[in-house]
């Protein structure tokens, strides 16, 4: 059994984040203080048993049964008949357990009977509450007078008014802080009761030394009169940084709710909140940053609210706190005048790397990199190099992911300012060898772009390139560093070295001769280990010898080991590595041929040793000596390079290297429009006016206007004049509660019901609307739910009482903990008033639970995209079936209905043809993510109206959300309407009909 009791003011919640607007409360909701886990196997006790625990039990007995009459009560169980054995019995009990437990139990007993009237008993309530704050035991004073917070009868306060009165004069603190609560929660729901409370809180605050006293009646005075707050601040503003925490927490919220209601009171407090900068409290110092930043936009504010701001994150242990910290710095950038500040913190921005969580470093590299400038990019790329370092000592699997952020910020370092380049080339290619192939394919990928777009650093990029080739054990990575070194070899000394590169990798020629006369010689060598004994003589401890014998193994070197990197690969049947190969060594015969153009001899002597290497390779391929054979496909790749050698002519030096990199500047281009078009995205377009755009001053705008005097009159009526004005929008059902409604009950059942589903990250609340559409007077009306799927019911909604035509709003929490489909099962029992029948049921609609509440589009690049898609255990196959004969209008609908994001570039996606490819990524809350390829086709490409065919490959990490999308899709195709008719012209009779009517 879990037992959770809130017992804190509800006030003091709203305390701990004041910037957040919450939602009025209605009438019909009320605060929740207990929470109680009752398991569905609980077998509640007889209404006899429990009268004898209570009257003849002792207080251990006692207690049992309180707890079983709580749960009761919890459950919508009848307990009148047991609360005067509970006032008779356990009242007078001293024992503290059965004191807390009585406040539980006179929290959720009904009070009232059913005409709303007070029952008789509670005024016995009341007199022993009564004797309870008077009591001498400090514990059970406090405890009584956060129970009186929670009381909604002022007939039950009244009586005990002078009691709490005299609670604030007490010794000890905890009383006193409580009775504050008491007296708070009591002015603001009944002032009648004690209208003199703000004058009796202000004369305790300056007389009370406690700080958390201090701190309960100074929140008090925020809400209810900020008038002597202010002037309790005003006489002790000087003072402020000596009190506790959780004084200036609330010190801070005064200032920001006084200082915006009344801007000419900014100067007054702007000092007090500089100084609370410097508190020994992180929660104070984030708060007043938060308050500070909102209050002024000099660059003085914002740096001194930017320092706080990193150095929270920096010391602070907590991932999520550094997260969130780190998010408000992030806002700061939003304006002009925050970013400038900022770049001028990057280096202590910076620090935060040294934080071991992933996600802090991945935040904290991109807003470094969108703030580095010319002036200080050198001293983050030395600060970037000792962290490539340094990650080399840290766990294996997260060094790993960290290295490709640090490679991926270089890279684009690099690219934004190419003077630093040279010191990082150097860096970045000892990565190239590293055993991740995904942080030596970002090395790559920044190669490739450096080489082409930065020419002044080709020869040092080669030169680190040839010295690190022969180290590099991926295969991918190993062709791409070769196709970069044929294709940009530009000197006759350059493609000699890359040629005897590729004749070490791939070692003696022919391979299958070499290999067989290989394995001929070691025939008779059993590869294995080689044994030795050795015997010594050794000292015992009774100083006598001994001889102690040891055998020493070595093991033998096999033949595979020693081979070269490229010979390994194909022997392995990588022999998509002997087609890329053939690729790139056409580039080099052609940059050779072109350095050459006159000497015929030196062109044909290179094109024939390598023809004679790509003719090896076919010749191993077919052979059966490694593991695979080689495809046709690769055959025919590298016997055409074998032809284009032979036969080689100048037509092939504008296909082979012209060609190339157009193609090659093409991608590059074309990545670095969509990397400009991502953080131009959301770049300040508001910071952009026009020249004559009048300047509005907020201090000589009218206050209390209809404007909000945020507007300038003239442009207002410049605007309106023009009609050039904003019109107002038309209400949109769709985004509204009325949109979310779902009827749950007919209009001729004896119940109407209706739902409202508000979903909130982790949790779905059903707000149920039941009306009573009978003449009789419905009792133990009780909403029944189940639930199906990864959903779990919070608590049984409480039963209510319906007059005739009657309404009430039932609420009940349901836990969401994965995606997939969610189905709530209801249904409503009631008895009817004087009715002999027996309990009476409406069965209700079922409740399913839209997933893409939780669903928000996702971001990947290609090798993330590859990389997931690889990992992905589950994928779920949609075929095509649409209305839709538009390809790009197919991709937009499946990206809405399931908020993915398109991830191909526009590019790919224009122009029309018969066919289109397209991949899409989504995140959930939960952490889990969504990766889909979707492959379509027009049935004939002529035709604007001929229809789609084709799949949709969905793969996730969990089994739900693949099925779950894949229903989603299902569910938006078939709700998908069809194309609107076109309509016909009339006939001759349908127009002399109408001729007809219009006459008559």
């Amino acid at each position: 059994m879990l037992w959770l009791n809130l017992t804190f003011h509800s006030s003091e919640t709203s305390v701990r984040n004041p910037r957040q607007n919450r939602p009025k409360m209605s009438s019909a909701e009320q605060s929740c203080y207990t929470l109680i886990h009752v398991p569905t196997d609980t077998e509640f006790p007889s209404e006899q048993q429990l009268k004898e625990k209570l009257e003849k039990g002792d207080d251990k007995a006692r207690v049992e049964a309180l707890k079983k009459l709580i749960l009761m009560c919890m459950n919508g169980e009848k307990v009148q008949n047991l609360i005067m054995f509970v006032i008779r019995f356990c009242l007078p009990s001293n024992d503290h357990t059965l004191k807390k437990l009585l406040l539980n139990f006179w929290e959720v007993v009904p009070k009232t009977n059913p005409q709303g009237k007070l029952l008789q008993e509670m005024i016995l309530v009341c007199d022993a509450y009564r004797k309870d704050l008077q009591h001498p035991n400090e514990f059970v004073r406090g405890s009584t007078l956060r129970f009186l917070c929670k009381l909604k009868e002022p007939e039950l306060i009244e009586p005990l008014m002078p009691a709490i009165r005299q609670c604030l004069e007490h010794r000890h603190s905890y009383v006193r802080r409580n009775a504050v609560c008491a007296i708070f929660t009591i002015y603001r729901n009944f002032e009648f009761l004690i209208p003199d409370a703000p004058e009796v809180v202000s004369t305790f605050l300056d007389a009370e030394q406690d700080a958390s006293c201090k701190r309960n009646a100074f929140m008090m005075l925020l809400h209810v009169d900020q008038a002597r707050a202010l002037d309790f601040l005003s006489n002790c503003i000087e003072q402020v940084t000596t009190f506790g925490d959780i004084l200036q927490l609330i010190i801070v919220e005064l200032i920001y709710k006084v200082c915006h209601a009344n801007p000419m009171e900014r100067q007054r407090f702007i000092r007090c909140v500089y100084n609370l900068l410097q508190s020994s409290s992180g929660a104070v110092r984030y708060e007043a940053a938060g308050t500070l930043v909102t209050l002024s936009t000099v660059p003085a504010a914002i740096r001194a609210a930017a320092t706080t701001y990193i150095e929270l994150i920096v010391k602070e242990s907590d991932n999520n706190i550094k997260l969130i910290v780190l998010d408000r710095l992030i806002h700061l950038r939003q304006s002009s005048t925050g970013e400038k500040v900022l770049q001028e913190l990057v280096m202590d921005i910076m620090r935060v790397l040294t934080a071991p969580g992933l996600e802090v470093r991945k935040k904290t590299l991109s807003l470094a990199l969108e703030l580095v400038s010319s002036r200080n990019v050198e001293d983050m790329v030395m600060f970037l190099k000792k962290e490539i370092a340094k990650s080399g000592n840290e766990n294996a699997d997260d060094a790993s992911k960290y290295r490709q952020e640090l490679v991926k910020t270089l890279h684009t370092a690099t690219i934004k300012f190419p003077d630093v380049a040279v010191s990082i080339v150097p860096v970045l290619m000892e990565f190239l060898s590293d055993e991740s192939e995904q942080v030596s394919s970002y090395v790559l990928q920044f190669v490739r772009e450096a080489i082409h777009k930065l020419p002044h650093l080709r020869a040092t990029i080669i030169s680190s390139l040839l010295e690190g080739l022969l180290f590099i054990q991926k295969p991918k990575i190993l062709i791409a560093s070769l196709w970069i070194l044929c294709t940009f070899a530009d000197t006759n000394e350059t493609i000699l070295q890359v040629l005897s590169l590729v004749k070490k990798s791939l070692g003696e020629l022919p391979i299958v001769e070499s290999e067989l006369r290989g394995s001929e010689g070691q025939e008779n060598v059993v590869p294995g280990t080689e044994e030795k004994k050795t015997v010594r003589p050794m000292v015992t401890a009774d100083g006598t010898y001994a001889t102690q014998s040891a055998i020493s193994s070595s093991v033998v070197k096999r033949e595979g080991e020693s081979r070269p990197p490229l010979r390994r690969f194909l022997l392995d049947g990588e022999f998509f590595i002997a087609a890329s190969l053939a690729t790139s060594l056409s580039k080099l015969a052609a940059n050779h041929a072109k350095l050459n153009s006159q000497k015929k001899k030196q062109i044909n002597l290179l094109n024939g040793q390598l023809i004679f290497i790509l003719s090896s390779i076919v010749h191993l391929g077919k052979s059966g000596l490694a593991k695979t054979n080689m495809s046709d496909d690769d055959v025919d790749r590298v016997m055409t390079t074998i032809r284009v050698l032979a036969d080689y002519g100048a037509e092939m030096e504008e296909t082979m290297i012209q060609k190339t990199r157009a193609s090659l500047d093409m991608l590059l281009s074309q990545k670095g429009g969509e990397m400009r078009v991502g953080e131009s995205g959301e770049r300040r377009a508001r910071d952009r006016v026009q020249a004559d755009k009048t300047i509005l001053f907020t201090q000589l705008a009218a206050r209390g206007d209809a404007i909000g005097g945020t507007e300038n009159m003239f442009d207002l009526s410049l605007s309106q004049a023009l009609g050039t004005a904003n019109k107002t929008a038309k209400f949109d059902f769709s985004s509204s509660k009325l949109g979310k409604v779902i009827q749950l009950a007919g209009f001729s059942d004896p119940i109407y019901a209706e739902a409202y589903v508000n979903v909130n990250q982790y949790d779905i609340v059903l707000d149920v609307l039941i009306v009573n559409q009978t003449g009789d007077t419905l009792q133990n009306v009780s909403l029944e739910l189940s639930t199906v799927g990864d959903l779990k019911l919070v608590d049984k909604p409480t039963p209510c009482t319906l007059a005739p035509a009657d309404f009430a709003n039932i609420k009940a929490t349901v836990k969401v903990a994965s995606t997939e489909n969610g189905v709530i099962f209801s249904m409503i029992s009631y008895d009817v008033r004087g009715a002999a029948s027996d309990r009476n049921a409406v069965y209700l609609q079922d409740i399913r639970i839209d997933i893409m509440d939780y669903i928000v589009p996702g971001n990947a690049t290609d090798a993330e995209f590859r990389k997931m898609w690889s990992d992905f255990e589950w994928e779920n196959k949609v075929a095509v079936h649409t209305s839709i004969t538009d390809l790009r209008e197919y991709i937009d609908h499946l990206s809405k209905v399931t908020n993915m994001k398109i991830l191909t570039p526009e590019s790919a996606l224009d122009g029309s043809c018969g066919f289109m490819a397209a991949n899409l990524c989504a995140h959930s809350i939960f952490g889990e993510d969504a990766i889909a390829n979707v492959s379509i086709e027009k049935a004939n490409p002529l035709e604007e109206t001929s229809p789609i065919h084709g799949h949709i490959r969905i793969r996730a990490k969990s089994q739900g959300m693949a099925l779950t999308l894949g229903d989603k899709i299902n569910v938006a195709q078939r709700e998908r309407k069809g194309p609107k008719p076109v309509a016909l012209p009339p006939t001759q009779e349908v127009e002399e009909g109408m001729e007809k009517l219009a006459v008559n």
